[in-house]
């Protein structure tokens, strides 16, 4: 029998009844690379037993000599994205020239080949990666002649949400393992997290969202480990098997999502939920706003203001 189409994930992904599966080398996302030379990058491999790189970012003319390190890490459902796609690379762009920071924007392995836990354990080994270049004898000029080490924020675009949700977990306050580089805080957009239980947003909102429930909804089936379901720790953050996240110190966190967002419920109550704990989180909702809109359209006025907030947000941490 002729294996037939079981999953189509944005048109780059396809998965077949045999189980074979297919990846488009072109972005699902077709929108022209704006490099105007404002901002100078360039990739680096982090992780050569998995192939995995990353691409640095720093604007030309910087306003300082150290600036902040800001990770973005990239979204797709952690089944699809990568650090090369244009709505990433310009968005990195942006980054870099409205923060005046250096960008670290990595790669990941991606599911349903490579399943998590993979994901969430390359977006730490990218963190140590900058570790090591912060204690090596011989590090990239390139990166160490601009890098403030001492001032360093992870953040993440929906699944890449996610993945920075569980490296501050892992590192927990201070980010003493990491020495001498110092995480300051997490920047969480549209973070993707889930469960078994639907809430209401997800139960109800649009078919016709940009992530909607049947896109959601694959997108986990092709992630979670075989067999787990969707109170996975690495997905409910909050689910009966989770850690208990009560006691474990965190660094502060801003927490970002559109109120047209399937993922809205989910992230205002991750954010609720450890503020009423005593953690220094602070949550942001953009009304009428979809999944990915400061990515989609990066110069509209809810983008515009969202990367002043997050501007804002290194500033206020970065004392």
């Amino acid at each position: 029998m002729t294996p037939y189409e079981v999953d189509d994930c944005r048109g780059v992904l396809k998965v077949y009844s045999d189980g074979s599966i297919w990846r488009s080398s072109e972005p699902s996302f077709k929108v022209p690379v704006i490099d105007d030379g404002s901002v100078l990058w360039k990739d680096i491999l982090f992780d050569e037993p998995n192939n995995l790189s990353l691409r640095l970012y720093k604007p030309a003319s910087a306003v300082a000599k150290k600036l902040p390190v800001f990770y973005y890490i990239h979204g797709g459902g952690f089944c699809i994205g990568s650090r090369t796609w244009p709505n990433c690379q310009n968005y990195c762009f942006k980054l870099a020239l409205a923060l005046q920071a250096v960008i670290v924007s990595p790669d990941y392995r991606l599911s349903p080949e490579k399943r998590l836990p993979l994901a969430i354990e390359d977006g730490f080994a990218s963190v140590k990666w900058l570790q090591s270049q912060a204690v090596a004898a011989e590090p990239d000029p390139w990166l160490v002649d601009s890098a403030d080490f001492g001032r360093v924020f992870i953040s993440g675009d929906s699944a890449g949400g996610n993945i920075a949700h569980n490296v501050a977990v892992r590192l927990g306050a201070g980010s003493k393992s990491l020495t001498p580089v110092r995480v300051r805080g997490y920047v969480l957009l549209a973070p993707f997290f889930g469960g078994v239980q639907l809430t209401e947003s997800e139960a109800h909102g649009p078919k016709d969202a940009f992530l909607n429930w049947e896109l959601i909804d694959r997108f986990w089936r092709l992630s979670i480990p075989e067999g787990e379901t969707m109170d996975h720790p690495l997905v409910n953050p909050f689910g009966p098997v989770s850690l208990d996240l009560k006691p474990v110190e965190l660094d502060p966190i801003l927490v970002v999502c559109g109120a047209s967002d399937l993922l809205k419920d989910r992230a205002k109550e991750y954010a609720k939920t450890l503020e009423s704990w005593g953690k220094n989180v602070k949550y942001v909702e953009f009304e009428g706003q979809q999944h990915g809109f400061f990515t989609i359209d990066p110069n509209s006025e809810p983008s515009i203001k969202l990367m002043q907030i997050i501007k804002d947000f290194i500033t206020q941490h970065s004392i």
